[in-house]
């Protein structure tokens, strides 16, 4: 252009115009130009030829013209749109051409200027020929069309060819919605109304799209709910303005008939081919940034974008942008841009442009793959300069944009990169010297990575670890570690290698340090020890290396440790430990220890300070003071410590000593040794420091406990240790902080044994002996990790003579001051056969065995052990399977120790009532178990006469860690006259318990029961049955009035509860079984509707008695019949419901709901059986006492109270059903309360099972066919002509009495329980006066 600063514009109209004439002629375009600067726009280059297309037909011919206008201002395009917009047409022609009409008029290019270029684009529903878009260029960021194909923008007219030309065939997908109703025939097509539906609506459409350019035709396409929404389509040749398609709507509304009720406002036009949906990369890695492009030839930024997957219109966010602009004010151009796309996107996508009532929309689904790479593993490299490659390929071979390699690490080696293109694959070389890795990063790991970036900005990584190897360097505590006896120090070592094999510590002469007493670590740039000491003693005193070893490289390092001898506070002996002084009195007090050494010791009471002299007795040294009562105040207690400081400067305090300073006056008893005391004083003595016999060695520990009783001090308990014993305990003290306490350990056990048989008769006498040589086993069990045959001798030589029957009386005064010894003695028992190393052991001592098993590799066989003890004349087996010890790890070892008396020794259960009845047998494995083992043990049965056995192991958790027997996971097999049969699915030690009082499993006792239970249950269901089928039958006969509605309603719901609740009863007898464990949700269930409905029985009984008394009492009150029955169903079935909850959301969540061994309320553990036999008992009681009102009410009427016949008749009824069902019901339950407790006779359990299992006989006999009216109406009923003849005879004589009439000999037996003679026959009701109305139907509600 010659002058670039003047703007012009220049677009093309077409127009189509048709003519009767028939033509042979080739039309040049007719090409008009704007008169301002035309001379300017001839000189940009020759003007282009147009050429129109004709065509030419017999009749009517259609020409298309293409007109050509530019001006400079480009505003006035949008004013011509709009004038072209509001021409109707068909235009007809004008005076001249009567045969010519203009069909349409319509804008096909726009060309603008941009920047220095010319955009020329085709409107909607045009397109440039392919030619066009091939020959020439296409507009850059605009036009998405590949080449060869129909573009939309092109940089310039094109000097040879047409404009834009029409697209082909258009689709408007359409709906519009009925405001009538939506009828299921619409969904069938051969249905007649979808048919009608779609005749009228098609011919309505033709006429009113026909007016649309390039209209070919309509369809219906079918129809939906939603009122009825029309779905149909229009085929066009060009798309439509929004203006002409609003009149085209306009049309069809006018055309359509009005029963259609068509809603003028809910057409909508979707176009489904008119968007250009690209998306760039066409393989997309996660971590690219993708670009979703929608291109509309419309005139409109409405652009929205939905992820199909989640339903969710997409917005801008961190993730996403979404830019929609207008391109030259033509095309709409909407970009959806996903930064750093990962698989979350993935799915389908829609993009919508919304224009009036036109929709186009486009969607495309979009695929993220993760960039896989493949690289080398972890490797190893030793710093000799030898090379070493890692390799890095790509799953998809691609372009990639660039392969990175990146190390992190604290040492910095670098490598060569190699790229190979073809394979998509990269290596780099490393080549390591001493120089690049010295020694203080040996054992660094290095991460080198691998990163394949693509062109859109995805990166994929490896990590490779690379681990240097160099010689090690150590460094240790550089300070001077000086520490007192029960001082803690520690000594840390570090390595500058973080890679090793092994890392320890050991004494100068070369003994490993016990591991307990250090801990190793690894970090990413080193590797650290460190030797902890918590109380240090004398043995610690020396030189600690330090050892580090990868392969076969050693590294040590050294340590001295300084430790000045301090005496611990446990090994600080005072005397007294709690003494009273009277008033202006004193005493000597005292603080020894084993060992002479120079402490400096004080006395400090409160807060003065007293020198101490030192006194050698033997190997004990005491320091002395002679305390004075006159220095405090008095009364007053007083502490009183000793202070031990030693070399060091560092010091101890002693156990404090209690001096309690006391008016003379109110002293009783007096000993020089012992001190003074008040009546009722206890003091703590130790035993050293008595008159007692102790070895030249070492004292004997423990302590005295003395009461003052009288004027004498009495013993209250004596826990003196034997010299030889505490000298042990004192030494087990010490091995535990003894840096080589698994290199004494075999030794002390030895000597443990030796001593344990010397001070047998200590053992037998006195419990603190018998609980120091426990205690001594509890801290040796700690020590080892391994143990061999003869160490267990020792240790189970030990436990022979603790557990000797000798020292049973021992064991009992332990028990009763409640110790834990015998839950101790087992733990520690337990503890050394875990650690036990011996093949095939076998020891064998009267009061313990042990025998063991190694598990060799392969297939091992079963594990079977017989233990057999005379003496007690007890005996056991253990079995276990050869496919369960499959699943240990080779080389473990079974170990199973049998006690014979130990039974009698441990604590029984929490209640008392079951007691261990055979031998306690502990099995245990030294590998852990990772998979269920199952465990077969057989025990002598001791009782075969009677009692459940259970099978149990001994749970070290329950009662607050100090055990108890736990049933869990075991249960019993087999239970024969000889032995009992246990299986168990864990390990640990095991015995049965025997209930004493309970019937054994195959007893005929237990035999008798079953029989009576289902044989009398199969008879109560029956009759419950058939009380209800009678209920039904005589129901309108016996319900006339609302008494007796009441009555028999509670009558029906009393049997159908109890007849719900025996079938429950049978379900819970199905589900348990002694022999295997219980159905534990069944048998919830079958107890809460167990409970329910049987507490639903007697509140329904309740219900019935309250009727009857407040009939009676409140006579002048009336009740509606609606309220009453709220008020008895809400009592009858209401509170039973409560309760029943209550008790299994109270007890079930802590497994206490249901008994062990059947399925009914547990009474053992938490006395939710009471939950029933209390609300049963008050019921019965207040049954009973209303019964007795009634009696009495009706012998004995007041004044004006005085019923009818009928009336009479009807409370006997009640009275009799109540006074009969009361008793049977609770004497059952009675009887079945007094088998809950021990000690019951069997007499107690058939009268409750004979009464429980006939219920439903009772009922049917005494609630249902002893009533008159029930007789009268089945009498009635089946045989009216007779019963018609003995009724009149009995009205009129009385002597004809029917079988279940009140004169019947079973009748007459009951009359004398309520206090009548003679008969009562049947009679005719009698008319009552209105001011006894409400009395008399009252009286007969309950017949």
């Amino acid at each position: 252009m010659k002058s670039p600063r003047r703007t012009t514009l220049c677009f093309v109209i077409i127009v189509i115009y048709s003519s009767q004439a028939t033509l042979s002629l080739s039309l040049e375009s007719i090409v008009y130009h704007s008169l301002l600067h035309e001379h300017e726009l001839m000189e940009e280059g020759p003007v282009r030829p147009k050429r129109a297309v004709a065509v030419s037909s017999p009749a009517a011919q259609e020409f298309t013209v293409d007109v050509e206008i530019s001006f400079e201002n480009a505003s006035f395009l949008e004013p011509i749109r709009a004038y072209l917009n509001n021409l109707s047409f068909p235009i007809q022609g004008n005076d001249t051409d009567l045969a010519t009409d203009i069909l349409s008029i319509e804008v096909s290019t726009v060309c603008r200027p941009n920047g220095n270029e010319i955009w020329c684009s085709c409107e909607t529903g045009y397109e440039w020929p392919q030619e066009s878009c091939l020959h020439n260029l296409t507009c850059q960021g605009h036009d998405g069309s590949s080449a060869g194909r129909h573009c939309h923008c092109l940089k310039g007219l094109p000097p040879k060819g047409p404009f834009c030309q029409l697209q082909g065939d258009v689709i408007l997908r359409m709906s519009v919605r009925l405001n009538v109703g939506f009828q299921e025939d619409l969904r069938n097509s051969s249905s007649a109304l979808y048919k009608s539906y779609m005749t009228d609506l098609e011919t309505a459409f033709w006429k009113g799209y026909s007016i649309l350019p390039g209209f070919k035709l309509v369809t219906v396409t079918g129809f939906r709910p939603g009122s009825v929404v029309v779905t149909y389509e229009i085929t066009t040749t060009t798309t439509t303005s929004p203006a002409l398609m609003h009149k085209a709507n306009e049309k069809v509304t006018q055309n359509l008939n009005q029963t259609y009720k068509v809603d003028s406002n809910s057409f909508q036009v979707t176009y489904s081919n008119e968007t250009k949906f690209s998306i760039t990369p066409e393989i997309i890695f996660e971590g690219d940034t993708v670009t979703l492009m929608c291109e509309n030839e419309v005139f409109s930024t409405n652009v929205s974008w939905m992820h199909v997957e989640t339903g969710l219109d997409i917005q801008n966010s961190t993730e996403v942008s979404i830019y929609t602009s207008m391109l030259n004010n033509m095309t709409s151009v909407s970009r959806l841009i996903i930064h750093n796309i990962t698989r979350v996107y993935m799915g389908e996508y829609i993009c919508k442009l919304t224009l009036d009532i036109f929709e186009y929309a486009s969607r495309r689904k979009l695929e993220v793959i993760p960039i896989q790479i493949l690289a080398s593993e972890a490797v190893e490299v030793m710093c000799d300069n030898n090379p070493v490659s890692l390799n890095c390929c790509s799953e998809v071979n691609v372009n990639w944009s660039q392969i990175e390699w990146k190390q992190e690490g604290s040492i910095s080696i670098p490598g060569n990169a190699e790229i190979d293109t073809d394979s998509g694959c990269s290596r780099y070389t490393l080549m390591a010297n001493e120089t690049q890795c010295p020694s203080g990063s040996s054992g660094t790991t290095v991460v080198y990575t691998c990163e394949f970036i693509s062109a859109h900005g995805a990166r994929g990584r490896k990590d490779i670890e690379v681990t240097f190897i160099s010689v090690a360097k150590l460094n240790i505590t550089p300070d001077l570690i000086s520490v007192s006896e029960g001082q803690s120090f520690f000594i840390k070592c570090i390595s500058d290698m973080s890679n090793y094999d092994e890392m320890y510590w050991n004494t100068s002469a070369g003994a490993k340090i016990y591991k307990r007493f250090y801990t190793t670590r690894r970090y990413s740039d080193r590797a650290e020890s460190v030797l902890t000491v918590k109380t240090s003693t004398r043995e610690w005193n020396g030189t600690y290396h330090c050892v580090f070893r990868y392969k076969n490289l050693y590294r040590v390092m050294a340590k001295d440790v300084i430790v000045y001898p301090l005496p611990l506070e446990s090994n600080i002996m005072v005397d007294p430990v709690e003494a009273a002084i009277p008033c202006r009195s004193s005493r000597h007090i005292r603080c020894c220890i084993e060992e002479d050494s120079d402490y400096k010791v004080v006395f400090q009471v409160g807060s003065s300070s007293f020198p101490a002299v030192k006194e050698v007795d033997e190997k004990q040294v005491c320091y002395k003071h002679h305390f004075t009562a006159d220095s405090v105040s008095c009364p007053e207690n007083v502490d009183v410590f000793c202070h031990f400081t030693n070399a060091a400067n560092n010091s101890v305090q002693s156990p404090s000593m209690k001096l309690n300073l006391v008016p003379g006056e109110s002293i009783t008893c007096q000993d020089p040794i012992l001190g003074v005391g008040e009546p009722g004083k206890v003091i703590q003595k130790l035993c050293q420091f008595l008159n007692i016999t102790r070895s030249r060695e070492s004292p004997i520990g423990g302590i005295i406990t003395y009461r003052c009783v009288g004027s004498q001090w009495q013993i209250e308990k004596n826990d003196c240790i034997s010299a030889p014993i505490n000298a042990l305990l004192q030494l087990a003290k010490a091995l535990v902080k003894s840096p080589t306490q698994d290199e004494k350990l075999p030794s002390y056990l030895g000597n443990l044994s030796i001593s344990t048989k010397q001070a047998k008769l200590e053992v037998d006498s006195f419990s603190g002996t018998l609980g120091a040589i426990i205690n001594i086993l509890d801290l040796f069990s700690t020590v080892p990790t391994q143990v061999n045959s003869e160490m267990m001798t020792h240790v189970l030589s030990t436990v022979n003579i603790i557990l000797g029957k000798s020292a049973l009386n021992t064991w009992k005064m332990s028990q009763q001051q409640k110790t834990n010894y015998s839950s101790q003695l087992l733990d520690s028992v337990e503890r050394f056969s875990r650690v036990l190393r011996a093949e095939d052991s076998i020891i064998s001592q009267p009061n313990v065995q042990m025998k063991s098993m190694v598990i060799k590799p392969g297939h091992p066989q079963s594990y079977r052990q017989s233990f057999v003890f005379l003496d007690s004349d007890l005996w056991g087996n253990v079995t276990i399977s050869g496919c369960q010890l499959e699943h240990l790890q080779p080389d473990s070892f079974v170990v199973t120790v049998a006690f014979p008396t130990l039974k009698t020794i441990l604590d029984r259960d929490v209640l008392g009532e079951n007691f261990a009845n055979s031998l306690v047998m502990t099995t245990t494995v030294s590998r852990s178990i990772t998979t269920p083992f199952r465990i077969l043990m057989t025990f002598k049965n001791s009782h075969p006469s009677g009692g459940i056995p259970q099978c149990v192991f001994w749970n070290f958790n329950l009662a607050n860690h100090t055990g108890g027997w736990d049933g869990s996971g075991c249960y019993v097999k087999e239970v024969t006259e000889d032995s009992v049969s246990c299986s168990c699915e864990h390990l640990t030690s095991f015995s049965i318990l025997m209930s004493p009082d309970s019937p054994d499993p195959d007893s005929l006792l237990k035999i008798l029961l079953d029989i009576i239970s289902y044989i009398g249950l199969c008879f109560s269901i029956l009759s419950l049955a058939a009380c209800l089928v009678v209920e039904a039958v005589v129901w309108k006969s016996v319900t006339k009035n609302r008494t007796s509605s009441m009555r028999h309603t509670c009558i029906v719901n009393i049997t159908a509860s109890l007849l719900v609740a025996d079938v429950w009863f049978i379900v819970a007898a199905a589900i348990h079984d002694h022999r295997f464990p219980l159905n534990e949700t069944a048998c919830v269930a079958a107890t809460f509707f167990i409970h329910f409905f049987y507490l639903s029985v007697f509140f329904w009984m309740l219900t019935l008695g309250l009727m009857l008394f407040y009939r009676l009492v409140f006579i002048l009150h009336d009740t509606s019949k609606s309220i009453q029955k709220t008020i008895a169903f809400s009592l009858g079935y209401g509170c039973p419901l409560v309760i029943s909850v209550i008790t299994v959301g109270a007890t079930q969540p802590r497994e206490v709901y249901m008994r062990k061994n059947a399925c009914w309320l547990n009474w053992e553990d938490t006395k939710a059986l009471l939950a029933f036999v209390i609300p049963a008992l008050i019921i019965v009681v207040v049954n009973m006492t209303i019964t007795v009102v009634v009696i009495t009410k009706i012998l004995r009427p007041s004044i004006g109270d005085k019923p009818s016949k009928q009336e009479k008749s009807s409370l006997f009824q009640v009275t009799k059903s109540i006074g009969v069902l009361t008793p049977l019901l609770g004497l059952t339950w009675g009887f079945g309360l007094a088998t809950v407790f021990q000690g019951s006779n069997a007499v107690f359990h058939i009268v409750f099972t004979l009464l429980n299992a006939f219920q439903g006989l009772f009922i049917l006999l005494f609630g249902c066919l002893w009533d008159q009216k029930v007789q009268e109406a089945l009498l009635n009923k089946y045989s009216r002509s007779k019963w018609s003849s003995q009724h009149s005879k009995s009205t009129s004589i009385g002597s004809s009495t029917p079988v279940f009439s009140m004169s019947s000999p079973i009748s007459r037996r009951f009359n004398n329980l309520f206090g009548k003679t003679g008969t009562y026959n049947v009679s005719t009701p009698e008319t009552t006066s209105s001011s006894l109305e409400n009395t008399s139907s009252a009286y007969s509600l309950l017949n």
